[in-house]
């Protein structure tokens, strides 16, 4: 009896291997994550001072879409795609991070002109 099975493909047959999967980049971006975290907490316990609170947040937003950037080039594959796909989701994706910094940043403005207005 012939041990080999017909996979529909002409000229190929199933030998019973299985190939090993290739999980290498799976580890390397397991590990890249893990040391970001790492520096995200040794820089929360030891950034305690009132006065670093400002550049300590900083550090945090910008690790944090560090670590975003990272996910969505691995995990959903953008950083095969092509430069203009590319360009098209993180120009939008800035400016509205961008817009949402400055309406934060001008809404704290106006309240407090608004609360000196009126008191």
């Amino acid at each position: 009896m012939d041990n080999t099975h017909d996979s529909g493909f002409i000229g190929q047959s199933y030998q019973g291997k299985i190939e090993k999967p290739n999980t290498g980049w799976i580890w390397k971006t397991f590990w890249v994550l893990v040391v970001i975290t790492a520096v995200e907490f040794a820089i929360a316990f030891s950034m305690t001072s009132p006065g670093l609170r400002t550049l300590r947040n900083s550090i945090f937003i910008v690790m944090t879409i560090l670590k975003a950037f990272f996910i969505v080039g691995e995990f959903m594959h953008l950083k095969h795609e092509a430069k203009s796909l590319i360009w098209t989701i993180l120009v939008p994706t800035s400016l509205l991070v961008w817009l949402v910094i400055a309406l934060v940043t001008e809404g704290s403005y106006v309240g407090d002109r608004l609360i000196h207005m009126f008191s």
